[in-house]
């Protein structure tokens, strides 16, 4: 058998230098990214961005492809074929920034998923070359898989998953205190609140105020947002210094134009549908608040959308409770 040196002698000279090899294998990847985003969404819509084929097996198969390109001796290092994933990562997200500006929040929650299934691909492309001396189609042909993965998902019908985020928080106020402001907060001021990286990092909007028309069920507290986002919140349960709870409607509602249609509440992947504060007295002078959020999704990777909705919708949870507890705080003896 011969040794990894012969192998390496009997490999064709390389045409390009390394830094051009690098260049057309990036160029050729983002070609083959935006290529299967425009092809994938033009014949399936958005729902095809969140499937099997573009979140794994399209990170796996360019992360594969640039590698081998990068490396026709097959003399590099495995930690230049960890590094081409996490190249490639950033590279969708300045595509995404600059040709998809609403897109950049889901590209940034992609990026995990990007980098773990394309560090695969480029370990398993590793280890396959130093076993074999594969012909060059071997990179051309890694790219189509995506696509033949892509042709076999409409098949494949998501279901709706239901999901509830709650927080909740022990504060120093008597519930007929907390009570009026479980019914609305009109008018929030700059930095009420508390900081968190869904609304500080990634730029999804703060709450400006909301306020309580009419009383009881059947009222509705209409909710205001930074961007110009207004919705509405119809209550359907009330019990007076204990429980309010409401289901969203966001019909009419405005400003969703920050984010891509996937996360806009009320889309076909994704439905914020139920919403409710608990007040439960704790002793004479503290209060349990408790805060929930009824979402529905319907992807085909909903285990890892739950993910981030738990943790995107707690921080907006932990941001009111943030807002209340700060409220009552002039009114604490």
């Amino acid at each position: 058998m011969p040794d990894q040196d012969d192998r390496k002698d009997d490999s064709p000279p390389s045409r390009l230098t390394p830094l051009w090899r690098l260049l057309a294998a990036c160029g050729i990847a983002a070609l083959h990214g935006l290529g299967s985003y425009l092809l994938l969404t033009g014949l399936q819509g958005a729902q095809a961005l969140i499937g099997i084929s573009f979140l794994f097996i399209q990170p796996a198969a360019l992360a594969s492809f640039v590698c081998y390109i990068c490396d026709p001796m097959a003399t590099r290092p495995m930690s230049f074929y960890a590094s081409v994933p996490l190249v490639l990562v950033l590279g969708a997200i300045g595509l995404g920034g600059y040709f998809f500006q609403e897109g950049v929040i889901c590209c940034l929650m992609l990026a995990p998923v990007w980098y773990g299934m394309g560090f695969l691909g480029a370990r398993l492309t590793y280890k396959y070359r130093q076993r074999s001396h594969p012909e060059e189609v071997f990179s051309l042909a890694v790219l189509a898989l995506p696509l033949a993965m892509a042709a076999m998902e409409p098949m494949i019908t998501p279901p709706w998953e239901s999901h509830t985020v709650a927080r909740s928080a022990i504060m120093a106020g008597s519930p007929d205190q907390i009570w009026p402001l479980l019914r609305g907060i009109p008018d929030v001021r700059p930095g009420e609140g508390r900081w968190n990286i869904t609304q500080d990092v990634l730029g999804v909007p703060r709450p400006l105020g909301a306020r309580l028309e009419g009383e009881g069920i059947g009222a509705a507290r209409i909710a205001q947002w930074q961007r110009g986002i207004r919705f509405a919140e119809v209550v359907d349960e009330w019990q007076p210094q204990r429980r309010i709870g409401w289901r969203f409607d966001f019909r009419g509602s405005q400003g969703w134009q920050f984010t891509d249609q996937h996360l806009r509440p009320d889309s076909n992947y994704f439905r914020v549908t139920r919403g409710s504060y608990q007040l439960d007295p704790v002793d004479s002078a503290h209060s349990r608040v408790t805060i929930r959020t009824t979402y529905a999704i319907r992807t085909r990777v909903n285990f890892y959308a739950a993910l981030w909705g738990e943790w995107m919708l707690g921080d907006l949870e932990d941001n009111l409770l943030g807002l209340i507890n700060q409220r009552i705080k002039p009114n604490r003896r």
